[in-house]
């Protein structure tokens, strides 16, 4: 197990703490072993705990200390080592283990032709990669090929990926910071529709994002040349957009000629109660891409799906992995989405994702550091804060909140520095959502006293 919060430093005290309380020669050993063989970085090396075991929503480490996984990289949808897709991997291994691009192979084949039915509108083009940020780069590059621009308007704060083209159009200081010379030209930002540690009542939401969609519509029309705009539809962080804000995009995008690229990565699948998120805004995209839990939390695998009209670069190499038509990662992506869709876990996600929000909402309202609780579906945030009127932040509150929580047995991740941000699989059962949701509220009481 990886134990990091979002722009943390990897030397904070409390990270130290944590290492220092829970000595274990064993994982002493293979930490050791860890930091001299990976080069350093932030958010992943060096790691203060381990991981030996991960099934279902929990995750073991090598002194047999249990977690529930409320972070999972944003894979683990189904759950980890979901007993379905190890034996269809397994199956698919025993009759084809590889095929080369210009191959055809009933798994990928299958798969492409199932996210064009799954997807709105006339999105039926499919590219596979190994990651999200390939898949980002490919739709940049699909977007560059039919517009004849090279501009894209993008969030600043976003995560799109660690490639160039995706630090690019990212936000994220971590991403784009430490790295000599300039990313790519023509990636503009724009501040996002809601602010960063700004307040995020519903009211102050809605101003900010009605400001953001004017900015947005201003940029296209003075500047007239953007082939894309990219942006995840609602933020992983969480923070789900203002009303008829991505209406007010698309109008914008429409007017203009330019594309409008969904990044579902972190949050399609039926994390948000929706098997894609963009369907609370009623939008449709012109470029979707997938990711992450496609895989199952098993193996790597990201999806671009375009417009039909968009196939005008044929003649290009706009993707060309080695792994493009894997039937064994293709299988794993089939059935994953059979998973969710056979086993109701997007309506279940829904449903228990909207009692938990409520739960989590009346306890906010009756605490002095909860500034905000938000979310869609399984996906939620709880915004920590010194003063509650004011809004001021407490990245060192939210940390102490974390490392509570994680020695009782829950797992998440801290975003824009003092955001809980919990993300349970959409397999889990309400007794453990309940348990998780105690640990969570118990810590911000002691915190509190």
């Amino acid at each position: 197990m990886t134990v990091h919060t979002e722009g943390e430093s990897n030397t904070s005290a409390q990270r130290r703490q944590w290492a220092a309380r829970n000595d274990h020669a064993g994982a002493k050993a293979l930490l050791r072993r860890d930091a001299d063989a990976f080069l350093h970085q932030s958010l992943s090396s060096p790691c203060v705990s381990t991981i030996v075991k991960a099934q279902g929503i929990w995750i073991e480490d090598v002194a047999g200390r249990r977690y529930m996984d409320f972070h999972g990289n944003s894979v683990h949808h189904i759950g980890y080592s979901h007993p379905r897709l190890v034996a269809a991997i397994k199956r698919q291994l025993d009759d084809l283990t590889f095929a080369p691009r210009r191959f055809a192979c009933e798994p990928a084949v299958e798969l492409a032709e199932k996210l064009g039915e799954l997807a709105p509108g006339n999105l039926g083009k499919v590219l596979f990669t190994t990651g999200g940020s390939d898949a980002n780069e490919v739709a940049l590059k699909l977007a560059r090929a039919a517009t004849g621009r090279f501009k894209t308007l993008s969030f600043w704060d976003a995560f799109h990926g660690a490639g160039f083209g995706a630090s690019s159009v990212g936000g994220e200081a971590t991403f784009r910071s430490g790295i000599a010379g300039p990313l790519l030209p023509g990636t503009e930002h724009v501040a996002p529709f809601h602010g960063y540690h700004c307040p995020y009542g519903q009211s102050t939401l809605e101003a900010s994002g009605e400001a953001c969609a004017r900015m947005i519509s201003y940029v296209l029309a003075k500047e007239g040349d953007f082939a894309a705009v990219i942006a995840e539809p609602m933020r992983a962080t969480p923070v789900p957009p203002p009303p008829g804000f991505w209406k007010q995009v698309r109008e914008a995008c429409n007017r203009h000629g330019t594309l409008l690229i969904f990044d579902e990565i972190p949050t399609g699948l039926g994390k948000t109660g929706r098997f894609f998120a963009h369907e609370h805004d009623d939008v449709v995209p012109d470029i979707v891409v997938l990711g992450k839990a496609l895989g199952g939390a098993i193996l790597p695998i990201a999806a671009v799906i375009a417009r039909r009209d968009l196939d005008v670069a044929g003649d290009y190499a706009i993707g060309h992995y080695t792994h493009e038509k894997n039937p064994v990662t293709a299988r794993a992506a089939l059935t994953t989405i059979a998973i969710i869709q056979e086993e109701g876990l997007t309506e279940r996600g829904a449903q228990m994702g909207a009692a938990a929000m409520a739960r989590l909402k009346a306890f906010g309202e009756n605490n002095p550091h909860v500034g905000d609780v938000r979310g869609r579906g399984m996906m939620f945030g709880v915004e920590i804060v010194d003063d509650k009127d004011a809004r001021t932040v407490a990245p060192e509150r939210a940390e102490r909140i974390y490392y509570r929580c994680l020695e009782q047995g829950l797992s998440f991740k801290i975003s824009a520095g003092n955001v809980l941000t919990l993300s349970p699989p959409l397999i889990i059962g309400q007794a453990e959502l309940d348990r998780a949701l105690d640990i969570v509220e118990a810590a911000i009481k002691a915190e509190t006293a």
